[in-house]
């Protein structure tokens, strides 16, 4: 048996054995402001409840090991005590992580993942529309853990006001697990959904993806492409080139038989078979060809 201790090896190892080991992990998809009302969304992993009297959730924007700099999320609920964490359910998994993105400060999450902002009842913060359950929550205390890189930061919220999307109850007004079709947090870049075991969500680009307001409304709005499929479209670095278009028709007839017949429902179903192959680049390439 490998036997560690956590003072002999580095905080990157040991955050690796930690999320290795302790999961699945539950998502806070925390929505935030700052002093000037800028909103933010971020999730993070290390959360969960642990009061029903009065209702509390925790969870920890850590420093980051590299550079012991501090997430936005932190600043804003040392700013403004206030946030609403939302659920994160299978459909809007990619949108999520491409929020997670770090982004400069000002530029605003939603809009890059392609989530929609709905005014809080209670709060400042906006809540995540598609979210199947939001909380709005004051910010109680931040207990913060150490000084140094890795270090957590425990926001502890309480709950002032629950929204449950409907289609996610059951005959007696219960959430159904089945329906709420959650997701959570394995080690790396593997993820878990209920009752479905684990899948991968690589990691956001080191650096920034396009997002998806950078995305053509016509694609945007697709009727075949869904959040998941935008998410991951959204997380490419920069659009291919019309000479990369033209080199992939070439290689592939059949694809340019689809681009083609200018049907788009064909295109944009043979673009989401790229995705559902995580292969967004080509993706992209079928999306744009004229």
């Amino acid at each position: 048996m490998l036997s560690i201790n956590p003072k002999e090896v580095s905080t990157g190892k040991l955050h690796k054995y930690l999320l290795g080991a302790v999961g699945p992990r539950p998502i806070a998809f925390a929505s935030t402001i700052d002093e000037e009302g800028n909103p933010n969304l971020s999730p993070f992993s290390y959360f969960n409840v642990f009061s029903a009297n009065p209702p509390i959730l925790i969870f920890s924007p850590a420093r980051r090991g590299r550079d012991n700099t501090v997430k936005h999320t932190y600043n804003n609920v040392k700013a403004v005590k206030e946030c609403v964490i939302n659920i994160v359910n299978y459909d809007m998994v990619q949108q999520m992580s491409l929020s997670s993105t770090e982004y400069a400060e000002g530029v605003n999450e939603f809009d890059k993942s392609g989530l929609t902002m709905l005014k809080s009842d209670l709060v400042k913060p906006y809540r995540v529309a598609e979210s199947p359950v939001q909380f709005e929550c004051k910010v109680n205390e931040v207990v913060e853990l150490g000084p140094d890189g890795g270090a957590g930061n425990l926001v502890i919220c309480e709950v002032l006001k629950i929204h449950i999307n409907e289609d996610v109850l059951d005959e007696e007004q219960h959430i159904d697990q089945h329906k709420i079709d959650q997701v959570a947090r394995m080690g790396g870049n593997w993820y878990t959904r209920a009752n479905m075991g684990m899948f991968e969500v690589p990691k956001p680009l080191s650096t920034l993806g396009i997002g998806v307001d950078a995305i053509p409304k016509e694609i945007r709005e697709s009727k075949v492409l869904t959040g998941n499929d935008l998410g991951k479209l959204g997380n490419v670095e920069s659009l291919p080139a019309e000479a990369e278009i033209s080199d992939y028709l070439k290689n592939n007839p059949e694809a340019a038989e689809i681009v083609k017949s200018k049907d788009q429902k064909k295109i944009h179903t043979q673009a989401q078979l790229l995705l559902e192959k995580d292969q967004p680049e080509d993706a992209w390439k079928i999306l744009l060809a004229k």
